[in-house]
């Protein structure tokens, strides 16, 4: 193993970045990944020989390594020289551990880019640099800006291709820094390399002598996201309610944020009832304190009636619970997005039916404004409010990534329709469980009395309603023992 690298004792111990790499296709994003992992030392030697193998037999870099093969293990990825699904590599160096997300630049899988990127602090955003800031470059930077990345390393690509001109990379770090400043707050480094090459890898280039700044594994090496992990509230989706006999009754799930300790007091979000932890149980024993991202069962001093769905919450900090909520949308389904329909919201460990009520306007990825429009396509971003059958808790994405994202689900063909980000709530919902049925009845109400008072608006129901209108004027008619009134003029 390198200098640059460090061994598997002492992982635990040291800093974890989790980032990706996104952009548009063919930009280099797995040659790189594959050039730093080869540089680093971290490929087993079996898989060295193998991708040997592999480099005659689908490589693109003549009688040399074709480090995108590391990465792009399918068949299908291999045979279209395209990267399909997300590829995750655990690599350490001395200073900090990683976990590296490969994502597809496709347009056509840009889902599986914002899976990727979803858990993500730092985004690599890959540009050739004979081809600029294309489309699905700016696509991929305002979905991360979406999913909360605040840090974006610009790898200006290929350089070797441009004869390492300095010109040309600084004017592809002008116009998306003059991009970014409609994202937000985000951090932009710039880094000119050769991914195929290794220049600006791991070790400065000397066919770059203009540029003065770190290489590409020392700025991931010391890039500081902590303003990205700032002190959350503590939050617990129940995932299990844990029986296995009559003297135990516990609730597990995993700690998405804060921490928790025996004697200390908890909410759920809904009920309202409070309770205080009395035990930590995990499978070696007993915990004095559950952090973030360890999974537990927690026993309580009282009995409260808890299910799976339900958010265990900090009460000096709760959530927000409501049935209305505005959120961004990504969509990800063939079939376009209809408002009115009925999906199901999955948000944590809860999924219940959803209904986007309106679309509020449609994102444009190349110059974010906002677009009047009725509906969404495929890998389109917009802002809708959505109303839930029940009042679901959350937290703000901006304030919560863990609580405050969701995916809806068709209900027909069960597949991934589109993820969200919720920005606000739109009306709170009172938090007793006879208030949740109630207001449960109170949308069926609602529902029933637009169908009466609006109608559809198909065909067969607007030929009724002239064929009643028309009736109506010879008089009312008796249809069974009700005469029909509802389209009489008055005379």
């Amino acid at each position: 193993m390198s200098s640059v690298a460090g061994g598997a004792r002492g992982r635990r111990d040291k800093d974890l970045l989790r980032f990706l790499t996104c952009g548009s296709v063919d930009d280099g994003k797995s040659t790189l990944i594959g050039r730093l992992l080869y540089e680093c030392s971290v490929v087993p030697d079996d898989r060295l020989a193998a991708l040997e193998r592999e480099s005659r037999r689908f490589g693109t870099a003549g009688d040399k390594l074709d480090f995108s093969l590391l990465l792009d293990g399918l068949e299908d990825e291999r045979q279209q020289r395209i990267t399909i699904d997300v590829a995750y590599w655990f690599f350490a160096t001395r200073k900090r551990a990683f976990v590296v997300a490969d994502t597809p630049g496709h347009e056509q899988y840009t889902r599986n880019m914002a899976s990727g990127a979803s858990t993500c602090e730092l985004a690599v955003l890959l540009i050739d640099a004979r081809k600029g800031i294309l489309p699905q470059t700016r696509r991929h930077a305002f979905i991360c800006s979406l999913l909360g990345i605040r840090h974006i390393v610009l790898a200006v690509n290929k350089m070797d291709l441009i004869e390492f001109g300095q010109r040309s990379f600084e004017k592809i770090a002008t116009s998306f820094l003059g991009f970014a400043t409609g994202l937000g707050d985000l951090s932009v480094h710039a880094i000119p390399l050769s991914a195929r090459f290794g220049d600006n890898v791991t070790r400065p280039s000397g066919r770059m002598p203009w540029y003065h700044g770190p290489t590409f594994l020392d700025y991931l090496n010391s890039v500081d996201v902590s303003d990205c992990i700032a002190r959350r509230p503590f939050r617990f989706p129940v995932q299990w309610v844990n029986r296995p006999n009559g003297d135990f009754r516990g609730f597990s799930g995993t700690v998405v944020s804060g921490s928790i300790a025996p004697g200390e007091p908890v909410v759920v979000t809904g009920s309202g009832r409070s309770a205080r932890v009395k035990q930590i149980v995990t499978f070696e024993g007993a915990l004095e304190r559950a952090r973030e991202g360890e999974a537990v069962t927690l026993t309580l001093d009282s009995e409260i009636d808890i299910a799976r769905g339900d958010l265990v919450a900090d009460p000096r900090e709760p959530p927000e619970f409501v049935d209305q909520f505005a959120a961004h949308v990504i969509w990800m389904s063939d079939h376009r997005l209809v408002p009115g329909r009925s999906y199901l919201l999955k948000i944590g460990t809860r999924t219940v039916p959803a209904t986007v009520t309106a679309l509020k306007h449609r994102i444009d990825v190349n110059t974010l404004a906002h677009l009047a429009d009725r509906t969404l396509g495929l890998n389109e971003i917009g802002f809708c409010n959505l109303s839930t059958a029940v009042p679901v808790a959350f937290d703000p994405y901006s304030v919560n990534r863990d609580t405050g994202g969701f995916i809806l689900i068709d209900r027909y063909t069960n597949e991934t329709a589109g993820a969200g980000m919720i920005a606000f709530g739109l009306r709170r919902a009172s938090g007793t469980l006879v208030d949740r049925a109630f207001r449960c009845r109170q949308i069926d109400d609602r529902r029933h009395h637009r169908e009466e008072t609006l109608g559809c608006r198909t065909p067969y129901d607007v030929a009724r309603r002239r064929q009643c209108a028309a009736r109506a004027q010879s008089g009312p008619r008796i249809y069974g023992r009700r005469p029909c009134r509802k389209y009489q003029t008055r005379r």
